[in-house]
């Protein structure tokens, strides 16, 4: 049974210019790493121009330090008048006992001198509450000023990270150990490889990085042909670019579900074989005809699709003969999308005329 598909690396990824926040437009490509290179996981493979996000970082780094010093500044002045506060608080606790014990002179001294004591022992009383309240007062203004610093300060640093962050971002490194393969991308009114000075768009495909000792081919499938794949399936595949080349390939997997388009009554589904060697000629996206063997399955003949026609419901051939095309009722095995396998009605060597030739 013979199926056509795609090669394909078992592991790959694809590379896209970078996405990054409070900055819009294109991005400026200043290195590229070259098509076909191999590198390793965590190897610079591209760079973008980072100019605005490093200047970016040097401002919000200078304002950070800045407001930084300013709330340390601030921490200190406050911590300094508290203590000038607490110390006149103290000294009015201090005189307020001192006018709590004069007032206790009373029996042994004159009446004025009484009210004078009492007097003072009020504005003591009076003047160790307003120092109470204005401190609390005081602290709670001073904590706010503070805190209002260290929101700008905080807002600033997280612009730095920021900062840092986009210009860390537009230099891009290799996810896993591989070989380069650039896309195509729009430049200059046409598609190609992405050069150093192009404008890209954020998210645009940039180049795809694949494991090249592991491939496999992609193949689409007839319905009908899927009894032939089983765990033991073998294949040869032929790569469409080099006919001189042959490959052996094992049956891995298959979609559970095979589909149609629109207007065509052939259903397919996709099955991937995993290749058994390494070679450099194998590289993704390559075209492939693949002739899967089907375990256990009969030996026969083999013939075009096309020279197969129905009778009556029974298909038949035209086998060649010294006398002439002569019709010949077979039972078919196997086919694929341009051949068939005959099970009886023909032997090898069997010669059949294709329609129109005749």
């Amino acid at each position: 049974m013979r199926a056509t598909g795609v090669v394909e690396a078992v592991r790959a990824f694809t590379v896209q210019a970078p996405r990054i926040s409070g900055q819009g437009g294109n991005l400026t490509l200043a290195r590229l790493i070259p098509n076909g290179a191999t590198v390793k996981a965590g190897d610079l493979i591209a760079d973008f121009d980072r100019t605005q996000q490093l200047e970016a970082a040097r401002d919000a780094k200078a304002k950070y330090e800045d407001l930084e010093h300013q709330v340390e500044q601030k921490q200190a002045e406050h911590r300094s008048d508290a203590e000038k506060r607490h110390a006149a608080l103290q000294q009015a606790q201090a005189d307020l006992a001192k006018a709590e014990l004069e007032i206790r002179k009373g029996p042994i001294i004159s009446e004025i001198d009484q009210l004078k004591n009492q007097a003072k022992l009020e504005d003591a009383r009076a003047h160790v509450a307003s120092l109470q309240k204005s401190n609390n007062f005081r602290d709670q203004a001073e904590a706010s000023s503070i805190r209002i610093l260290e929101l700008q300060r905080d807002r600033q640093k997280v612009g730095l990270e920021r900062a840092q962050r986009n210009s860390e971002l537009l230099r891009l490194r290799a996810p896993l150990a591989g070989m380069v393969a650039l896309d195509n991308v729009w430049r200059n009114g046409s598609m190609g490889h992405a050069q150093e000075g192009d404008q890209l768009w954020p998210g645009s495909p940039l180049l795809r990085i694949f494991d090249p000792s592991q491939m496999e081919l992609m193949v689409s499938v007839g319905e009908p042909d899927g009894a032939a794949l089983g765990p033991d399936s073998k294949a040869e595949v032929h790569v469409d670019a080099y006919q001189e080349l042959r490959f052996t390939a094992r049956f891995e997997s298959a979609s559970p579900v095979a589909t149609s388009s629109p207007g065509n009554p052939i259903r397919t589904f996709s099955a991937r074989f995993r290749l058994d060697q390494n070679d450099p000629h194998l590289l993704p996206d390559l075209s492939a005809a693949i002739d899967i063997e089907a375990p256990g399955g009969p030996e026969g003949p083999v013939v075009p699709r096309a020279a197969v026609r129905f009778r009556e419901g029974k298909p038949t051939v035209s086998r060649l003969t010294p006398k002439g095309p002569v019709e010949q009722t077979i039972e078919l095995a196997g086919f694929d999308a341009a051949q068939v396998q005959i099970l009886s009605g023909l032997k090898l060597g069997d010669q059949v005329v294709l329609p129109g030739v005749e």
